[in-house]
């Protein structure tokens, strides 16, 4: 099956449409193909893939062609043994050479036929069966040997980056709780079929999609809808995957199955991880499609040509000159070292719960200049608390489990929010004649006192005075009468994450301007920039404002990344140079249409994501210049008749390794 690739970079679509069991296997499958980008085909059998291989079984064919190889070398130079000669010794390199060298020669066939006639396997493959024509065996075998053990090492680097975005996608709920004949039920989510009717208790996240069979309930729906205020649902309405129960039991039907999920759609885009090619990728890439040939009519060149000019012209030394051209000159240090670098990239992200979707976004992330932000969910949690309490001519104690006892009647967020606060004070206290106010809030007897709890127009309609203070607050207030006199008032605000100040300094320590935008109130917007020491804010903004401001930076000439999580910030995560989702509760058409996901909502992992980008097209040019350094004098010396086989395997070989190795560090380094 083909997987069409657009590497455009621009290009912020991403096609989910290929089923979750080909995602998994893509997962497991490398993409480092060395056909064109634009297509990769499944079969082709040069995919990185570790399979269920262990570690011991990748590695099996070159241990066993270098114990081989050690004890013929032995035999030849150090204990020479009579039968070690003539056929048994030609049979002998060549079963040495078949466990490594037979899978290339296999490459290089199957690329011819369908093109790709100049690969870096035909040059391993010329080189070394010409090593072994001229009777250079230890050296053929050596140079296939060393580019198998390359070619797994890079296996296993591909391997264990895309394990890490697999274990950080694949976080869904394996159980869910069902009815069978009203009896709860626990089984496996992925077996849950539509019609099925799920018990969801009160802090459980919703596991599949459905409609709400209960006649309300609340849940905490922030970074679906990417407003402050949980929402409360009623029977019949849509409830989706995700979604946190906030009160009582609810029942769902279901009416998506598990497949159909919102993190089952993220890891059906895993494998299309490197659709998006960096452009030093697509570079390199094109570069050795016309590097290759030109190399094989080279070292055909400095095989032949001398003939004309030398006097004392040996063929199997001018033979050995080529052969030694033609692996030096192979591009896979290249080819193999730099996709590795970008996935090093995606692993180190992935361990730190960033998924990047493409090798490109880290170096589009390398070069941001601003980050603009959504509020709610992004740098607050998009839940209700209680900031601060004020009673007037009570004590504070009293004030809380008073409205705390009056809120257990009420569903509503804010009074569950008041009763969280009051930590079970308000239990065994006596609440009657509740009455709730539509619009205004509740009015009940507590204790066998007259309270009254909600918005100050509730005050207002039984003409209780309060502090006028109060309508200047920008933040949610709930007010207090007692007996028919005003006892203070609850602050309820979205609170800011822990991480939210951090995260501005770290980006601010890096030159990278911040700017908020959002929806809510200015007041609140303003509130919230001030305490984090946020360059620009924006409040009162509906989707298409954010789309003006967003246009307004990149009319600029910045590189813009914008940071959101509900469905309202779709448009502008997909106008951003780097669009970012937080992917925790963030809603499906933003996690889709974004660039870089943040799996555990942390503001802090916009530095890291940018220092990740920094950090790979580093080691990305470092691994570029190593080769080409490297190959230039090696192959200067080759064409010269001063380097032999073995530096021409260092060459090849010696510098793909350290390439890897490099590469792989990423992965090591703490972000």
């Amino acid at each position: 099956m083909k997987h069409q690739h657009k590497p455009d970079e621009n290009n912020k679509g991403v096609d989910c449409k290929t089923p979750t069991k080909n995602a998994s296997k893509a997962m497991q499958s490398g993409c480092c193909s060395h056909d064109e980008p634009e297509t990769h085909d499944d079969n082709d059998g040069h995919n990185h893939s570790g399979g269920d291989q262990t570690v011991f079984q990748m590695f099996s064919p070159a241990i066993i062609s270098f114990a081989l190889l050690i004890i013929a070398i032995v035999f030849d130079n150090y204990l020479p043994q009579n039968w070690f000669t003539g056929w048994i010794r030609i049979v002998w390199y060549i079963i040495a050479y078949l466990p490594v060298g037979f899978p290339v020669i296999k490459e290089a066939l199957e690329s011819a036929r369908k093109g790709a006639f100049f690969s870096e396997f035909l040059l391993m493959s010329i080189a070394t069966i010409g090593a072994f024509a001229i009777g250079e065996y230890p050296e053929g075998v050596a140079v296939m040997l060393f580019y198998a053990i390359g070619e797994t090492f890079q296996t296993l680097a591909v391997t264990r980056a895309k394990a890490n975005i697999k274990t950080l996608l694949d976080q869904r709920p394996d159980e869910v709780t069902i009815l069978e004949n009203n009896q709860p039920k626990i089984i496996k989510a992925e077996k849950v079929q539509i019609g099925s009717i799920i018990q969801l208790k009160p802090g459980e996240k919703l596991g599949l999609d459905g409609e709400l069979l209960s006649d309300n309930a609340s849940f905490n729906t922030a970074a679906l809808t990417g407003e402050s205020k949980p929402d409360t649902k009623s029977k019949g309405e849509s409830v989706l995957a995700g979604m946190i129960n906030l009160n009582s039991v609810a029942e769902v039907r279901v009416t998506a199955l598990y497949t159909d999920s919102k993190l089952s759609k993220i890891l059906e885009m895993v494998q299309d991880a490197t659709a998006k090619k960096a452009p030093t990728e697509l570079f390199i890439r094109k570069f050795a499609k016309i590097y290759t040939p030109i190399v094989v009519y080279s070292a055909i060149a400095i095989c032949i040509l001398p003939y004309f000019f030398v006097d004392e012209y040996i063929f199997r030394d001018w033979l050995y000159r080529a052969l030694v051209f033609l692996v030096i000159s192979c591009p896979c240090a290249l080819v193999i070292s730099i996709p590795l670098g970008y996935f090093g990239g995606i692993g180190a992200a992935s361990k730190n719960g960033i998924l990047f979707k493409g090798s490109s976004f880290l170096d589009i992330m390398a070069a941001i200049e601003v980050v603009v932000m959504d509020k709610t969910g992004t740098l607050t949690k998009g839940v209700f608390n209680v900031q601060k309490v004020v009673a007037i001519g009570i004590p504070e104690a009293d004030l809380v489990k008073y409205t705390a006892a009056l809120e257990t009647k009420s569903t509503h967020p804010v009074g569950t929010a008041i009763i969280e606060y009051a930590k079970g004070s308000e239990k065994g206290v006596s609440v009657t004649d509740v009455e709730e106010i539509a619009g205004h809030g509740l009015k009940g007897k507590v204790g066998g006192n007259e309270i009254l709890a909600g918005n100050t127009k509730l005050l207002k309609k039984f003409n209780i005075n309060y502090d006028a203070e109060i309508d200047n607050t920008p933040f949610t207030i709930i007010v207090i009468a007692i007996n028919q006199k005003y006892a203070g008032y609850f602050l309820i605000a979205d609170e800011i994450k822990e991480d939210a100040k951090q995260a501005i300094q770290s980006l601010h320590s890096i030159n990278v301007k911040t700017v908020m935008l959002s929806g809510d109130k200015t007041a609140v917007v303003n509130a919230v920039a001030k305490e984090l020491n946020i360059d620009e804010a924006y409040g009162d903004l509906l989707p298409e404002n954010k789309v003006e401001k967003v246009t307004a930076l990149k009319d600029k000439g910045l590189k813009i990344a914008f940071v959101g999580d509900g469905v309202n910030d779709a448009p502008v995560v997909a106008l951003a140079h780097a669009g970012i989702a937080m992917g925790g509760l963030g809603s499906d058409a933003t996690i889709e249409t974004a660039d870089i996901v943040i799996q555990n909502d942390q503001p802090t992992k916009i530095y890291t994501a940018i220092n990740i980008g920094k950090k790979t097209k580093q080691i990305v040019w470092q691994n570029i210049t190593l080769a080409f350094v490297v190959k230039a004098v090696v192959l200067v010396l080759g064409a010269g008749g001063l380097a032999t086989m073995w530096e021409a395997v260092f060459a090849d070989v010696g510098v793909a390794l350290l390439a890897i190795l490099n590469a792989v560090r990423i992965q090591r380094m703490k972000f």
